[in-house]
């Protein structure tokens, strides 16, 4: 049998965003317009937020290609 792994959805706002990548709010936007960092989902008319795996990834995909470019 097989097991699926599921991601517990944690929805991560802009705030804890910046505090886990040390990004800025612009540099996230501007990222977001290249395709180069994970786009937030709606919360609500004015509230949006970035699924906590999804930030996760990216930090690590960065961390990679950071210490594969070093050599």
């Amino acid at each position: 049998m097989s097991k699926s792994i599921q991601h517990r959805l944690t929805v991560l706002r802009r705030q804890q965003v910046q505090a886990r990548t040390g990004l800025a709010r612009s540099s996230i936007y501007a990222l977001i317009a290249n395709a180069q960092f994970p786009t937030p989902i709606r919360l609500s008319a004015n509230t949006v937020g970035w699924l906590e795996h999804e930030i996760e990834n990216w930090i690590g995909d960065r961390a990679k290609a950071s210490r594969d470019g070093a050599r």
